[in-house]
């Protein structure tokens, strides 16, 4: 299959969510030519899912509140983040959020902001809040990606890696609508294109958050951490599917199975459950109220009934007025859905955001010389559990790191390759030139394999089972390929390869964890092992399987030592 007339940049960008755009911006702004590609249009990804209300921020109140915050991650993560990288993360949201109000972004400030709504998810203190406007994000960002000559690439999909000379060169992208792929050549490349809620039936994130950048950072080198640890969120199945459920509003609400008995009937503790289930949004193996979020698995794809109690606790005691947080998201809810507080609401788990991915050190390194990545792309600022708001000021944070990173390996690539005769030559890829002609049937298999078993309740049975269906699926995505001169159909298969890749990781990892540990729930190891409080790592190994082993700090994974994730200089 024939590839277009190549295009060559100093900075590719993969991806146009908040921490794509953030890439792209910084990298021109370092004086590389820039181009960012899109699966859809600019501005797509969960940055821009319209089944959420909002987009907030959080970071350190001042400067005297940084080292909190830092503990506060890491105590959270409960062992799993790498400490280094939380604290660049943390000392780095007030330059970001500076920098964005100076583009031009308007960032929302709470009018109420002591109102305990305001406590961010998992977290014991008020922080700096902000509220990210889409509309206003999009107009201002847009306007400095023109005015700085970015050229966007919409409608592209990642098919692979191309490398050259030991280093990433550029990347192979299908294009819609074309007959052929098109390869982008680059002396660095950014990898933004958010987590793998793909691999599920239910989730909270856009279609083209599908996880398959994933699988091809692993096949080139790079390493995977914490992917076990995938939020799971709940979200309305009634009277409107994929819409994420406020948490905040839980200590407001009576809640039914789908045979109208009650979840929590006979539970002395059952208003503190739900006080406690209203502060976090995604659910936590750690806390008792998973015990709420166990009885919306129980319930099945029909989902718990919730009714908003107005001015009624779940023990008969009196409410104070709504607080401003919760009344801005049933404003969101009515203008968008139509749903107001007095509706019948059905909730089930949705997989929501990631807090793992690939492995990339404070400068968006991925440990493969040209190769960076930001965003919820990456793993390693967060651990088994992640303070809410801390997702956008991630891609704020590493997208503003990894695109200066990478302008400055771009500049010194090309003085080091300048005159060279191999300085501008044409790419070579491995051209996908097959295609499943049922790759969306195996897709759908896949993601009913991960609901049912990677989902909020995992055990070792399930685990392999999924592993089994996993494995059927690569072998029919091998044995059943037919050449193909159809790029779209080449480019569907060699997504959904991508995705049963991924799909292995995500479950080798759970599986490689036998305990309970913040979203990770193993209902046959359903405590903590202070013996496991580390990351895992997921590489492949020799025969190009996956295998889950545990991060060593100051070991050559950690990214926190000098050259561990950078690669060699070029």
């Amino acid at each position: 299959m024939g590839l277009e007339a190549t295009r060559t940049f100093d900075v590719l960008v993969v991806g146009g969510g908040i921490a794509g755009t953030t890439a792209a911006l910084h990298a021109a702004r370092s004086g590389a030519r820039t181009a960012i590609a899109c699966t859809g249009a600019l501005f797509s990804g969960s940055s821009f899912y319209p089944g959420t209300w909002g987009l907030g921020l959080v970071g350190p109140e001042s400067p005297d509140d940084e080292d909190d915050l830092v503990r506060t991650i890491i105590e959270v993560g409960r062992g799993a983040a790498l400490p280094a990288l939380v604290s660049t993360f943390v000392r780095d949201i007030p330059a970001a959020i500076d920098e964005l109000e100076a583009t031009g972004v308007r960032l929302m400030r709470p009018d109420r902001p002591d109102e305990r709504e305001f406590v961010p998810c998992f977290d014991r203190k008020r922080r700096l809040w902000r509220g990210i406007v889409r509309e206003g994000y999009e107009e201002a960002v847009g306007r400095e990606l023109a005015r700085l000559g970015v050229e966007v690439l919409p409608g592209r999909t990642l098919v692979d890696l191309v490398e050259r000379d030991g280093a990433i060169a550029g990347a192979l992208l299908a294009a819609r609508g074309k007959a052929s792929f098109e390869a982008v050549g680059s002396n660095a490349t950014v990898l933004a294109t958010g987590g793998f809620g793909g691999l599920f039936e239910r989730r909270l994130t856009a279609d083209d958050v599908a996880g398959g950048a994933h699988a091809v950072a692993l096949a080139h080198g790079c390493a995977l951490v914490n992917l076990e640890f995938m939020q799971m969120m709940p979200g309305l199945v009634s009277p409107k599917h994929g819409i994420v459920f406020n948490e905040k509003t839980f200590r407001h609400v009576s809640l039914r199975n789908p045979d109208g008995t009650d979840p929590l009937a006979g539970r002395p503790d059952a208003q503190a459950l739900l006080e406690e289930r209203s502060g976090h949004g995604p659910f936590t193996a750690r806390l008792s109220s998973r015990a709420i979020d166990l009885a919306m698995d129980a319930a099945g794809p029909e989902g718990l009934a919730v009714r908003y109690r107005a001015g009624g606790a779940h023990d008969g005691t009196e409410n104070a007025a709504l607080p401003e947080f919760v009344r801005t998201y049933f404003d969101w809810l009515e203008k968008a859905a139509g749903i107001g507080p007095a509706d019948e609401l059905r909730i089930a788990p949705y997989a929501h955001a990631a807090n793992g991915g690939i492995l990339i050190d404070a400068d968006g390194s991925c440990g493969v010389p040209g190769l960076f990545a930001c965003g919820e792309a990456t793993g390693g600022m967060h651990g088994a559990d992640r303070i809410g708001g801390l997702s956008s000021a991630n891609g704020l944070v590493f997208g503003r790191r990894a695109g200066r990173a990478a302008a400055a390996w771009a500049r010194k690539r090309a003085e080091a390759t300048r005159g060279d005769a191999r300085d501008g030559g044409p790419l070579s890829a491995d051209v996908p030139a097959c295609a499943l002609p049922d790759a969306p049937a195996l897709a759908r298999t896949l993601r009913r394999a991960m609901t049912e078993s990677c989902m909020i309740v995992r055990t070792g049975d399930g685990l392999e089972r999924a592993l089994a269906t996993i494995d059927e699926l690569a072998g029919r995505a091998s044995a059943e390929a037919r050449p193909s001169a159809d790029a779209a159909a080449a480019a569907q298969t060699a997504l959904l390869r991508h995705q049963i890749a991924l799909a292995r990781a995500f479950a080798t990892a759970a599986l490689a964890r036998a305990e309970s540990r913040g979203a990770h729930f193993r209902a046959d190891f359903p405590a903590e092992d202070p013996a496991q409080a580390r990351p895992l790592l997921v590489k492949l190994d020799a025969e190009g399987r996956p295998h889950a082993r545990p991060l060593a700090p100051g070991g050559n994974d950690d990214p926190s030592r000098s050259g561990a994730a950078g690669g060699p200089r070029p």
